[in-house]
């Protein structure tokens, strides 16, 4: 353990919800070193909070351990797990599907089950709608500030019994790729796609190439035009579109200081589909 936490939720800024995780934790050991993943995940979404793990936790510290709380079952018989990844990090969350990329990506060396009569903040037992303070900020900071081994925190579950989402992945077509919109670069309105860039390129497709794009809605065609593969951004114009691979290493579309999803109203998810073809 290096004694940092990072804490995820979908809880937002506006209230005092995180100071209270951050105060529980505090609590356990001051010498805590605790950071912040986002708080900004939209309410109830567990896809994007798994997304948004596996985007960041490969560039943290070995030993890092991360508290990532969307929870919109809070209260029911969803189970709480601490998993052990295989690059070495520590992850509290519900059992919900949070563990969804991470295990495809990076995996999972073991998991195990939160005891919570031994796991929960002292006097928090009448409380059943605030588990990311009562359970997992307080296990976390236990766990981080080695106040409590990771052995010690329930009993083993199998790797291959904890609930996952389905992801969509890509497939090749004639002359092209096709696969899915999973997420946005939220403040760019870029479009994070499920392709990843060895399969894009061994389509054949080359920076320079203007590629057709189509782009449908529950199988609708939105969109289609012939998009340059660049670099970056800035190997077009500003206000036009670039095709680019992203930071972790799919295909993407976006506009050089524009914001793609909001200029064709394009949105995220299983009902939205893209091609790439020559």
């Amino acid at each position: 353990m290096n004694k940092i936490i990072v804490f995820q939720t979908d809880f937002g800024l506006d209230d005092g919800a995180i100071s209270a995780m951050e105060g529980v934790s505090y609590q356990v050991s001051y010498d805590l070193n605790i950071r912040h993943l986002t708080h900004n995940i939209p309410q109830y979404n567990i896809f994007d909070a798994s997304y948004r793990l596996y985007q960041a936790i490969g560039y943290w510290p070995k030993g890092t351990t991360f508290v990532s709380v969307v929870d919109p079952g809070v209260g029911s018989d969803r189970k709480s797990v601490v998993a052990k990844t295989k690059n070495g990090m520590y992850i509290i969350t519900p059992d919900n599907g949070t563990l969804t990329h991470i295990a495809k990506h990076i995996g999972l060396e073991e998991v195990r089950l939160i005891e919570e009569g031994s796991n929960r903040l002292k006097d928090s037992e009448l409380s059943y709608t605030f588990y990311g303070r009562d359970v997992y900020a307080y296990t976390g900071a236990r766990l981080a500030s080695e106040k409590i081994a990771f052995e010690d925190i329930g009993p083993k579950i199998d790797v291959d019994d904890i609930v996952t989402l389905e992801l969509y992945g890509c497939k090749r077509i004639e002359n092209g790729i096709f696969g899915y919109i999973d997420i946005l670069d939220v403040r760019f309105g870029s479009l994070w796609t499920s392709i990843p860039y060895k399969e894009f390129i061994d389509c054949g497709f080359k920076i320079g190439d203007d590629i057709l794009v189509e782009i449908f809605h529950n199988d609708k065609k939105v969109y289609s035009s012939k998009i340059n593969y660049g670099k970056s951004f800035a190997d077009v114009e500003v206000n036009v579109p670039v095709i680019y691979m992203n930071s972790v290493y799919d295909m993407a579309v976006a506009i050089n200081q524009g914001d793609f999803s909001k200029a064709y109203g394009i949105g995220v998810g299983k009902s939205w589909t893209i091609t790439f073809t020559k």
